[in-house]
C-alpha cells in the first residue's frame, strides 16, 4: 500500500472514508443491541474487502449469492456465511456447502434436488427457502423482486410442504432503498402468506433494501418490528444490508480530459457512468456531485460525460460557480455502493484505483488497475 495525500491521488479513483463507514456500523451496533437481530454484510452491494476487517467488528457475517462470494465471506470476513442464488450448479455445490452456514434454495425444486447433499457435506448447515410475499412498494420495477412473473422466490401457490421436515429457515427479499414503514407492510403480507409455517423455523431473514443509515430512518420503529416479531415466534432474525452499509461512505473522484460544445458545454472526464457508475443510468438516478448545482442554478452549466464511445454515457448536467477547466477534479458523492461490485472495463476504460482515509486523515492507496487488468479477463 502507497500513502499519498489528496493532492496525489491517482485519478479516476474510489476514496471511502473510513469515519463515515464506522458512523455507520455503530448505527448498526444500537440496532442489534436493542432488537437482537443479526446483520450480515451483503456482497453484491459492498465487497470493499479491505475494509472488512473494521466491518466484522460490528457485523455477525456475510450473505453471498454464490461461489465466489461465499469464498471471499469465508476468507477475509470469517464469520457467519449465507449463500442464496436463484439457482445453484452441481459443479459448484460441494464447495459453497463447505463453506456456509445459511444456505437457501430460490424453489422448492431446487431443495429436494440439494438438501440431502448438502447436508451429507456438511451437517450443520441451517437450509432455509426464500419465499416470495407477492407484495412491495419497490419505486422501480427493475429492482423489484416481487414484482410479476419474478423468478426470485417461492410464492404460496408453489410452497410445497414435504420439504417441511428439513427446512429451518424462510428469506424474503422485498425492499429497495425503503423506509421501516415499507417493512411494516412487507411483514404483514409474509406473515398472511407463511404465518403457518414460521413456528416450525429456526430463524427468518428479513432480506436487504432497508436504508437504516439513511438520514430520517426511523430506526426506532425498526427495532419495534423486530423485536414484536422475535418475541411472538420466539425465532432469530436475520436482515443483510448492503446499501446501508456502504450509504455515503465515500467518493469517486474524476478529473476533466476536455472541454467540448454542441448547444451546450460538456465536459469529458476520465470516468464513466456506463463502467464505473451503472446504477446512474440503469436506476436511473442523479449521482451528487461535489461544489455542483442543478443545471443554472450556478453561473456555469455543464454537461458531465463518460470518455467511452456510448452515446448515452452521460452523468448529467451540473452547474458551477466558475468556469471548469481541463485538469479540473470533479468529485461524485456516495459511490461506494453498487459501484465497483459493477464496475467493467467497458471500452477498454481503466477501473477506478481504490484509496482508504483512515480515522487519522492518513490515505492508503490500496488498490491499482493497469491493462493487464482489462486483458486478464479476456481471451
Amino acid at each position: 500500500m502507497k500513502k499519498l495525500d489528496y493532492e496525489n491521488l491517482p485519478s479516476p479513483c474510489w476514496l471511502l472514508e473510513e469515519s463515515r463507514l464506522l458512523d455507520n456500523l455503530k448505527i448498526f451496533e444500537k440496532l442489534k443491541k436493542k432488537s437482537g437481530a443479526k446483520v450480515l454484510l451483503a456482497l453484491k452491494g459492498y465487497a470493499l474487502w479491505k475494509s472488512f476487517d473494521t466491518i466484522q467488528l460490528y457485523l455477525d457475517g456475510c450473505c453471498a449469492s454464490g461461489l465466489h462470494e461465499a469464498k471471499l465471506a469465508a476468507e477475509v470476513f470469517q464469520k457467519e456465511v449465507h449463500t442464496y442464488a436463484p439457482a445453484f450448479k452441481e459443479n459448484e455445490f460441494h464447495e459453497i456447502a463447505t463453506l456456509s452456514h445459511h444456505l437457501v434454495f430460490n424453489s422448492p425444486e431446487q431443495f429436494r434436488r440439494f438438501s440431502h447433499q448438502a447436508k451429507a457435506i456438511n451437517p450443520s448447515l441451517s437450509l432455509g427457502l426464500r419465499v416470495n410475499p407477492e407484495y412491495s412498494v419497490s419505486p422501480k420495477e427493475i429492482y423489484n423482486p416481487c414484482g410479476i412473473h419474478s423468478r426470485l422466490g417461492t410464492t404460496l401457490e408453489n410452497f410445497d410442504e414435504g420439504i417441511l421436515k428439513h427446512l429451518e429457515g424462510l428469506h424474503f427479499h422485498a425492499l429497495c432503498e425503503q423506509d421501516a414503514e415499507a417493512l411494516e407492510a412487507v411483514l404483514e403480507n409474509f406473515e398472511a402468506k407463511f404465518g403457518k409455517y414460521i413456528p416450525q423455523m429456526k430463524w427468518i431473514n428479513f432480506g436487504g433494501g432497508h436504508h437504516i443509515t439513511r438520514k430520517g430512518y426511523d430506526i426506532d420503529k425498526l427495532i419495534t418490528l423486530i423485536k414484536h416479531f422475535k418475541e411472538t415466534y420466539d425465532i432469530d432474525v436475520y436482515l443483510e444490508p448492503g446499501e446501508a452499509v456502504g450509504w455515503e461512505i465515500g467518493t469517486l473522484r474524476a478529473t476533466v480530459l476536455d472541454i467540448v460544445h454542441n448547444g451546450i458545454d460538456i465536459a469529458i472526464l476520465d470516468t464513466s457512468a456506463e463502467a464505473h457508475m451503472p446504477d446512474t443510468i440503469i436506476m436511473p438516478y442523479r449521482a451528487k456531485v461535489q461544489n455542483a448545482g442543478t443545471a443554472n442554478e450556478k453561473s456555469y452549466t455543464y454537461r458531465l460525460a463518460g470518455n467511452t464511445c456510448l452515446a448515452g454515457d452521460i452523468m448529467g448536467d451540473y452547474s458551477f460557480d466558475k468556469p471548469l477547466a481541463v485538469g479540473e477534479t470533479i468529485i461524485f458523492e456516495d459511490q461506494m455502493h453498487y459501484t465497483m461490485v459493477k464496475s467493467t472495463t467497458f471500452n477498454g476504460i481503466k477501473l477506478p484505483s481504490i484509496a482508504i482515509q483512515r480515522v487519522d486523515g492518513s490515505i492508503d492507496l490500496v488498490r491499482e488497475f493497469d491493462y493487464e487488468d482489462f486483458k486478464g479477463r479476456l481471451s
